[in-house]
């Protein structure tokens, strides 16, 4: 999985390259990174519906209208799959939690990281800790693909909206779910590299809690 890490990084750096230069300043960047998630919405034919609905539906989305709920403070789109079993993570409780997931890169809808067993084959997560204090999620990773690739044990910030709504849960028999989530993460709540060098990334991501 190193291997192929390094392989993302090194083309992540060319569309880095490809995408700005010297001379554009942030805030162009920034317009172009927007245009792309624009780009990305249209294609992918996502619906986005405001989070007045969102709460107006018991803080889900429709799957079968591809729904997904715009964060308007922080740019991020979300779509819930499935809620899951177990509980939401309580004020002041912390715990582990496993995650699968696969990354996309926007600016040219790429598969960019992942250990999602549906690619690598194989049954390998990402694992974190979080804590919980008054809404407020930090969490720090464990091990897994994310920290290995990009260097730093920082989780996505982007990957924490979702702790608000979901549960975390183990299954215990066949009808249980864990909680699965659709994410388009801008560069400002996403890992080290998106942020340097200002792309978005979609995350398709199941979340479970640890042991």
């Amino acid at each position: 999985m190193k291997k192929y890490a390094h392989l993302y990084l090194f083309a992540i750096i060319l569309l880095g390259i490809a995408s700005c230069n010297d001379t554009e300043t942030y805030a162009e960047q920034k317009k172009y990174e927007n245009g792309r998630i624009n780009d990305y919405i249209a294609k992918h034919h996502i619906n986005s519906i405001s989070e007045e609905q969102f709460h107006s539906q018991g803080d889900s989305t429709s799957v079968a209208k591809n729904e997904y709920v715009l964060f308007a403070n922080s740019g991020i789109y979300m779509q819930i799959v499935e809620k899951g079993c177990g509980q939401k993570l309580k004020n002041g409780e912390s715990g582990d939690v496993l995650c699968r997931y696969t990354e996309w890169n926007i600016n040219g809808d790429s598969l960019q990281t992942y250990n999602d067993s549906t690619f690598a084959r194989t049954l390998s997560y990402d694992k974190f800790t979080v804590r919980n204090t008054s809404g407020s999620f930090t969490a720090t990773f464990v091990n897994g693909v994310m920290p290995n690739t990009y260097g730093s044990n920082q989780v996505p910030t982007g990957w924490l909206v979702p702790l608000t709504y979901i549960n975390l849960g183990r299954p215990q028999n066949e009808k249980d779910k864990i909680a699965h989530v659709k994410i388009i993460v801008p560069h400002n709540q996403g890992q080290a590299y998106a942020t340097s060098n200002v792309y978005a990334c979609f995350y398709d991501i199941t979340y479970e809690r640890g042991l």
